[in-house]
This record gives C-alpha cells, structure tokens and sequence, in this order.
C-alpha cells in the first residue's frame, strides 16, 4: 500500500496489554493517532473489562476500533520461549496473528521485546534472504537522524547477520528518509582496519565487494551515531542496546543538570525565562517520545515495538511510525531490493540463469 492509495483506512492491530501504564497509553496513544491519522482504525487485543471503560471515555474511537477479549499476557519478564509455548492465546500473540490473517496491516506493541521479536518471527517468518529481523530506529543526530541498527534482538551476529543488517537499513534510509546513496558505518572499538571481532572485520570485507543500496563508510565509534557520520550504524544487539541505552541515559543527565542550573538563582530563572523559546525547540528536538517506535526490519509484516515506559504521546508516535511504513510499502520494497541482492525469484529462491534456445 502506498501513500497515493490511503482511501481505505488502514487497520492497526494494537497489544493493549503491552507496556508499563497499559492498557491507559495505548488507548490514550490510540486517540492521538487518530487525531492525527483520520484513516487509522483500530484492533485492541486484551482484558476486555479494562479496555472497554477506557474506551467509552474516548467518542473519537468509538466508530472506529474494534475490541478483542484475551484473558492471557505476556509479562515483562516472560522469557521468549516461554511466550511463545505459552502465551498463543495472549493480547501480543493474536495481535501478531491479526497481520499474519490479513486482519490488520501492522502490528504494535509496548511489550516483552524478546517475546514480541520471538512471535512476530514464528508468526510472520523472515523475507527471503534475511535469517534474522533486526531491530531499527532512527537516532537523533548533529546532522539530521541515523539509522540504527540491531538494537536488541539478537545478541550474538556473525559476519553474515551484520552484512543483511546492512543492507536493511540502508534500504530502510532510502525508503523512509529519502537518501539516494547512504552510508554504512560498522560500530567498532576504532576506526582501524585491525580493530574489532572477527565478525565485524569479515562484514566490513564483505561490504565492499558487494553491491550495496548505498556505500560502506567502514567503521565508526561510539560518538559517531549522534555525530551523524554515517547514515545507517550496524552493530550486533548487544553492543546496539547498550548504545542506545548509553545515549537515552546521557539526554536524561543533560536535562537534569540543565533544570538543577536554572534553579540555582534568580538570574539564571530570569535567563531561562528569556530564553524560553529557544528551550522549548531543545525540549522538542530530544524528547524522546518523538522518536518512540523501533521497527523490527526483515519480517513479512509490520511489526513496531513501543518503549515499555513511554506514555501517550510516544506511543501515538510508534503508532505512527507503523502507518509511514505501510504507507511506503516498505516491505515490497525491501523484498524487491533484497532479491536483486541475491538474486532471488518470486518464491525467494535462487532465481535460474536464462539459457538462449541455441545453447
């Protein structure tokens, strides 16, 4: 589906058990995006006692949402596999199987990461050439946002996983922000080529001598994500998570430095009342709500994942995220890009030299 064609209403599956203050932000998270998005409808999965009451406090949802009982949820330490033997009747599970059935075009969710990874695997498999989704966010940055990538979803990569990773998220960038030629760094411990794992150094190898949807940078360090320096980062999902962790941590330190400042006088409250435009626009830029929604790249459906502590207004932004990447028919893209890497048919296997009839 393409943004052209927008006139049917698009029908997003939500896991309304998913998160800390479920099921509250997701349907507050829910009335926003409609506000936004005339075209969204709505399929909450979860309690249904809860989520009806809530519901009958918002009119603007009345017409346009559907509500699914699950008695089952997914808790926030609920290991993968046990979610997924478990947990096939839970608000996240038949969320997932919404987009599976065709019910829904995506599907979001504040919950378990691992478990949410786990099923949208097993429910939705992987696109051909890709044996691992990634998990993919943009992170702010001096010149604009990068494209991150894995960020928690698997913790251990080789040279192959990475070199895939690549290749999504230089799509992902040329999809959703527009850039022709993006470039790839490979986060490193330094930018020699010496330097780093086996895996990283074999990928990077790799990269450049395959054709790419983009250019290989070559590696980059920790400072060079909110640097801008590439505009995709490829790294494993434990070094990525930390990362990410690292530099929400570090926004957090900055913005309680900067109110315990302004509060240490008189003339410092009379700067920042002066000066209160200009703070207003830095609240904004970093806020993190705005960039809420990690999208799980390689599988053959949407599926966005919500930070479990965000409220409404970051999960209205998941939301979001979800409809823009139906909207530009990302997967289509990301299927048609990855079969000419690979050289890959229809039914996503290796597609069969032409022979002339005089041979």
């Amino acid at each position: 589906m393409t943004v052209d064609s927008l006139a049917t209403p698009l029908v997003l599956a939500l896991d309304a058990m998913g998160g800390d203050d479920a099921p509250g932000i997701v349907i507050d998270g829910a009335a926003i995006a409609r506000e936004r998005y005339p075209d969204l409808r709505f399929i909450f999965f979860g309690d249904e006692l809860k989520i009806a009451a809530l519901l009958a406090e918002r009119s603007e949802l009345k017409d346009c949402s559907e509500l699914r009982h699950t008695a089952d949820v997914v808790t926030a330490d609920m290991k993968p596999s046990h979610a997924l033997r478990q947990g096939r009747d839970s608000s996240m599970r038949l969320a997932i199987n919404a987009v599976k059935t065709g019910e829904a075009c995506c599907v979001v969710s504040a919950g378990n990461t691992g478990a949410l990874m786990a099923m949208a695997k097993f429910v939705l498999k992987t696109l051909p050439g890709i044996d691992r989704p990634a998990i993919a966010t943009l992170i702010p940055s001096q010149k604009g946002e990068t494209v991150m990538l894995d960020l928690g979803a698997n913790i251990e990569c080789d040279a192959e996983n990475l070199v895939q990773f690549a290749l999504m998220g230089a799509i992902f960038c040329r999809t959703v922000l527009g850039r022709k030629d993006p470039s790839i760094g490979l986060l490193n411990i330094g930018t020699e080529e010496l330097k780093g794992h086996d895996e990283v150094r074999i990928a990077a190898s790799i990269l450049r001598d395959r054709p790419i949807p983009g250019h290989l940078f070559g590696f980059v360090e920790g400072n060079d994500i909110t640097a801008g320096t590439t505009d995709v980062v490829v790294t494993d999902g434990f070094s990525g998570n930390i990362a990410l962790k690292s530099i929400e941590g570090t926004a957090k330190l900055i913005s309680h430095f900067l109110r315990e400042t302004i509060a240490s006088s008189l003339l410092a409250k009379l700067g920042y009342l002066l000066a209160l435009g200009a703070f207003k626009k830095l609240k904004k830029r970093v806020d993190p709500r705005r960039y809420n929604g990690a999208m799980f790249l390689g599988l053959q459906g949407v599926c966005v994942k919500s930070h479990g502590g965000t409220d409404a207004e970051g999960f209205a932004n998941a939301i979001g995220v979800a409809r823009d990447l139906v909207a530009h028919g990302f997967n289509k893209r990301i299927a048609e890009e990855l079969a000419a890497q690979y050289g890959l048919d229809g039914s996503g296997h290796a597609a069969q030299p032409q022979h002339s009839e005089d041979e």
